[in-house]
């Protein structure tokens, strides 16, 4: 193995463990001693590829996201599906994969946005980037709906995905007080199943529909 290829790998596990770490015990919560102290590596070894725990945070959050955008994108770009269906599949199976593993964890996004304050600048930016990032996939696959004809045209994909976003963060929040997946389904179904569907289309939310 070439050293690049093990540095790397290196870097990939401290990221790794950063998610998991972040997402049970928060920022503040974090310490580098245990990070390191999880994976084996030696204190001086981190300072290789973070020159902070700042930064730390920050690239934590970005490998956080990246998996969950590509998903979006494959379940947007599958060619069995239109874009609601899509949509519907992609929040299904996270709510799925939730319940299994009993209502851990939530999103370290919205964890970390109610925690991280203006004193920590760079992991600010990266979740806002995240944010944005989440939100713009949204906004595509909504605004491919319109296209089709699924969802409807009175408000722009922009605002609809902001809505999304924002409720789908709430549910998740509600998710974990109530330990139940309950929220999640309700929250879904309440929008890409209601509110957001074209007049016409049925579906079990539709009464929802203005």
């Amino acid at each position: 193995m070439t050293k690049t290829g093990g540095k790397s790998i290196t870097r990939d596990k401290l990221l790794d463990q950063g998610v998991a770490m972040l997402t049970e015990r928060g920022y503040h919560g974090s310490g580098l001693q245990d990070l390191l102290a999880g994976i084996g590596v030696p204190k001086g070894s981190f300072y290789n590829y973070f020159s902070s725990k700042e930064e730390f945070g920050a690239e934590v959050v970005r490998h956080y996201i990246e998996p969950f955008i590509r998903r979006l994108d494959d379940c947007l770009t599958a060619p069995e599906l239109d874009a609601l269906s899509a949509l519907k599949r992609y929040f299904g199976e996270l709510a799925e994969e939730l319940e299994r593993r009993r209502f851990k964890g939530g999103c370290l996004l919205g964890n970390l946005l109610g925690e991280v304050g203006d004193t920590h600048g760079v992991c600010l930016a990266a979740l806002r980037e995240a944010v944005h990032r989440y939100r713009d996939k949204l906004e595509q696959g909504l605004s491919k709906a319109q296209r089709e004809g699924t969802i409807r045209m009175d408000l722009s994909a922009a605002a609809m995905a902001d809505l999304l976003a924002d409720a789908w963060q709430g549910a998740l929040l509600r998710m974990k007080v109530e330990q139940s997946v309950r929220p999640l389904e309700d929250c879904i179904g309440h929008l890409l199943d209601g509110y957001f569907k074209a007049e016409g289309i049925d579906g079990p939310y539709a009464d929802n529909i203005t």
